[in-house]
């Protein structure tokens, strides 16, 4: 599917000049964008210089296949469309001018995204109108092929990353410089180290990452040089006051750490940078509280949560004198009880009407949906019998299906031990076909995976708690790559057939809900060698049975 033609109709009539330091690889792409570029110049009104501009920058970040609105109403491209056309044409009748920005991991989240290898997400998203987006490392999990698809043929956005290089090259384009209202500014994609370890070298095996720190600081001069402002859009993630556990240098480090960027637009690490004061974020974000950027290094650092479930709005204003924050929120996209909470505590309605979803898009969104819901009843392996997700069953002993998810788990994120609690398995596993349905009937919360690094001594006092968990409770736990008792005690622990040393290292494997403390496991969430993989528990479970084939039950049978 190509990308629709109001996508293309509403870039060209933006008066904006976009220049590009790559040429495009492809004569085909080359004709695309030179015909973009000079519908946008025929359509432009010139522009004379103003004694200020009022920029307002919207962006989002680590969508995730959230194409369509929840079951619930909550968020979604269609609304989201709705709520930036509302903006644009606010601000445009200002005299100003507004840039959409995305953070990137586009990729990898629901079934029905997943399916069809997020074309819904990227052509919902050049419906909207985005102006650039930065390479997450999420966009990795796709081949090759797939990742030409979404960059080519379904995306009418750039897509920015200085510091992914394929075969020795730069593989997509560093920056653009935007030239509107006589104001350049200069965006510079960067992309999270940690690549490195989410990346698939068997699908990429031409791909390297190099740190994006050094990159930012042999470009942010020149751009400079060339721009009146410099925004960096970067997946790197935010950590308070630099405080990033195991996980790569983030924003904050960027920010003290290159001077000459005014702006970061961020993702990566999925939560809405709220600042109370510069170094103390606020944990418990409620829409509507006095909010600001993080600032350091005199930069400015916004991210927006995760999904779509927020539009974050910066308004500046630019003059000779500088660049001027004049207000920063992050607007709830139909998330209900937010939405209400924002007006009330802003003296308005506290019921207000939801944001609509854009007629249009949401007719073609509505099509992928049935594509991808008939998707998931075709086959993706087989069984040579059923996997025990009975309660009556899986809350009481460890079974064979608790030892197959949990050895996806292991697979998926290169762990060498994993745990859930057998209230996550809500039906068995039939003998005979497998479909992606049978998974989600599985397992139907849709559960991010963690990985936790951990010293021997802590893993210890962690399967020390879990094995007081009473059978027949959802606690129960379920679990691969060791061996304990589950219900007297762990006793002598074993990891990969080896008894735990006090001072090694351990990777355990955890979903969302279990790190978090869901089912009364030790919450492990803020633990500084905790990371959040992005991969969906079902997507583990599809890819481990994609892999063979054929699971047999024999090879998963546990015992206590």
């Amino acid at each position: 599917m190509s990308i629709p033609a109001s996508a293309l109709k509403e870039k060209m009539n933006q008066s904006i000049t976009i220049s590009s330091p790559v040429p495009r690889p492809r004569a085909g792409a080359r004709r695309y964008w030179l015909g973009l570029l000079l519908g946008g110049l025929l359509g432009a009104i010139p522009v004379f210089a103003q004694e200020r501009v009022l920029i307002t920058i919207l962006h989002t970040n680590d969508h995730h296949g959230h194409f369509l609105a929840s079951e619930s109403g909550e968020y979604g491209l269609a609304a989201r469309k709705t709520l930036v056309d509302k903006i644009r044409k606010e601000v445009r009748a200002q005299g100003g001018v507004v840039l959409l920005l995305d953070s990137g991991d586009v990729n990898t989240g629901t079934p029905e995204s997943d399916s069809q290898e997020a074309e819904p997400d990227f052509i919902g998203m050049s419906m909207i109108g985005y102006d650039a987006m930065a390479v997450g490392n999420h966009e990795f999990d796709k081949p090759i092929a797939a990742l030409r698809r979404q960059r080519w043929a379904w995306s009418s956005f750039p897509w920015l990353s200085a510091n992914v290089y394929a075969n020795g090259q730069r593989m997509f384009d560093p920056y653009r410089i935007i030239d509107t209202h006589n104001v350049k500014i200069a965006l510079l994609g960067l992309t999270t180290d940690d690549t490195r370890k989410t990346i698939s070298a068997e699908q990429h095996p031409e791909v390297s990452i190099t740190a994006p720190i050094d990159e930012a600081r042999a470009l942010v001069p020149s751009l400079r040089s060339k721009a009146a402002i410099v925004i960096a859009l970067t997946h790197m993630g935010h950590y308070a006051d630099g405080k990033r556990g195991v996980n790569a240098p983030g924003d904050v480090e960027l920010a003290r750490g290159v001077s000459g960027v005014d702006i970061i637009v961020g993702g990566h690490s999925h939560n809405p940078v709220c600042m109370l004061a510069p170094n103390v974020r606020d944990e418990a974000y409620t829409p509507g509280k006095a909010c600001m950027p993080d600032v350091q290094n005199g930069t400015w650092i916004v991210q927006a949560s995760e999904w779509g479930k927020y539009l974050g709005r910066a308004d500046f204003e630019y003059s000779r004198d500088g660049l001027r924050l004049l207000h920063y929120q992050l607007i709830p996209v139909n998330l209900r009880r937010a939405a209400a909470d924002a007006r009330k505590a802003s003296g308005g309605d506290a019921n207000p009407a939801p944001i609509a979803e854009d007629p249009g898009l949401l007719h073609l969104l509505k099509g992928f949906q049935i594509k991808g819901q008939a998707d998931l009843a075709l086959p993706i392996g087989q069984s040579d019998g059923v996997f025990i997700g009975e309660r009556s069953q899986v809350r009481y002993k460890p079974t064979n299906l608790g030892k197959l998810v949990a050895q996806s788990m292991i697979e998926k994120t290169g762990a060498d031990l994993a745990i859930l609690s057998s209230g996550g398995l809500r039906d068995s596993l039939p003998a005979g076909s497998i479909t992606y349905r049978d998974l989600r009937k599985v397992l139907p919360f849709g559960n991010h995976l963690y990985l936790v690094s951990m010293s021997g001594a802590e893993l210890l006092a962690y399967l020390e708690k879990l094995s007081a968990m009473t059978p027949g409770s959802g606690a129960y736990p379920q679990f691969a790559g060791v061996e304990f008792q589950a219900e007297t005690g762990p006793g002598e622990v074993k990891v990969k057939g080896l008894p735990v040393a006090a001072t090694g290292v351990y990777r355990l494997a955890l979903n969302s809900f279990n790190i978090k403390g869901g089912d009364g496991y030790p919450p492990l969430l803020a633990h500084p060698a905790a990371v959040n993989t992005g991969y969906l528990d079902t997507d583990a479970l599809k890819d481990f049975i994609l892999r063979r084939k054929l699971v047999q039950t024999a090879d998963f049978a546990a015992t206590p």
